[in-house]
């Protein structure tokens, strides 16, 4: 098993983050799905430099991105992202896509829920499509209520999976679990044979280590699963904004190259563009908490 970090957490060039991941000892990436920033040409090549390798993306489902919205013009636009996404992956040499199929923060349904299944159907079957001719795997990733009303729980996924397709599998989440599945090593296991990327983050949604759940217990969960692909680490560090912060110097007060739209997906998960001091921190504890369990 390798770990993975994903990039949207922070708001650097992509050099910095392949740079600092190496340093600590991560093997691969998870690149944020905005191809529109990146030349995937530059990005193999740092890859290459550093010695690491993309083991896929996650959509950032933002703005009018829905793949069960009731026009039908914005769910076209939504596969169009999806399918950019999971394009970008290929030219990087990336494995898979965690989809998570409804705008993030959205939490008021377009239709009737017998319609907005099957548009998420209709739409996930039109990406399928075209991710089984490139060689690239969907993960459909539940996330809390809070969040989203459309896919909390890994049953939930497992069954989307299944009627978009044979090869579509499942992207499980710690934080999301934590929030929504009566038992978290018991949904892990249903999800045996269809789990295709794993993010980890703990309880508090800050790094593997830093709060409650039980990650010796979650990887041997994993293990008896038969996964032993990548765990992608994925902390999103809810920001104190008062006296009693412990971490003083966290926030990063003139952030680099921070879009409007990461700007406020990070504003959206009770956070704000980190301080790089405060973010090696967390990438650092995350590996030293998982890479003494992993086999």
């Amino acid at each position: 098993m390798e770990l993975s970090i994903h990039n949207w957490m922070r708001s650097e060039t992509i050099e910095t983050t392949i740079r600092r991941a190496s340093s600590l000892g991560y093997t691969k990436i998870e690149i944020a799905g905005s191809p529109e920033h990146y030349d995937t040409k530059e990005v193999r090549r740092l890859l290459k430099q550093y010695g690491l390798s993309c083991w896929g993306s996650v959509t950032l489902m933002l703005g009018d991105r829905n793949l069960l919205a009731k026009d039908e013009a914005q769910r076209s636009k939504s596969i169009q992202y999806v399918k950019d996404v999971a394009r970008m992956v290929k030219e990087l040499d990336g494995h898979m896509i965690s989809v998570v199929p409804g705008t993030v923060g959205k939490i008021i349904p377009d239709g009737r829920p017998e319609e907005e299944w099957q548009w998420a159907v209709d739409s996930l079957q039109d990406v399928y499509q075209y991710t089984q001719s490139s060689g690239i795997l969907i993960g459909i990733e539940p996330i809390n209520r809070f969040e989203t009303y459309f896919v909390n729980r890994g049953d939930q996924a497992l069954a989307l999976a299944a009627a978009v397709g044979p090869d579509c599998g499942v992207c499980l989440d710690t934080f999301h679990m934590n929030i929504e599945e009566d038992d978290l090593y018991e949904a892990i296991k249903r999800a045996k044979g269809k789990l295709v990327g794993f993010h980890v983050a703990d309880n508090n949604r800050m790094a593997p280590g830093m709060g409650t759940l039980n990650w010796s217990k979650i990887l041997e969960t994993l293990d008896q699963i038969g996964y032993n692909e990548v765990l992608s680490v994925e902390f999103c560090s809810p920001l104190d904004r008062t006296p009693a912060n412990p971490y003083p110097n966290s926030i990063d007060e003139h952030p680099e190259n921070l879009s409007p739209e990461q700007k406020k997906f990070l504003e959206d998960h009770g956070s704000a563009s980190v301080s790089e001091e405060f973010y090696t921190m967390l990438t650092q504890k995350s590996f030293e908490t998982l890479s003494k369990l992993i086999k």
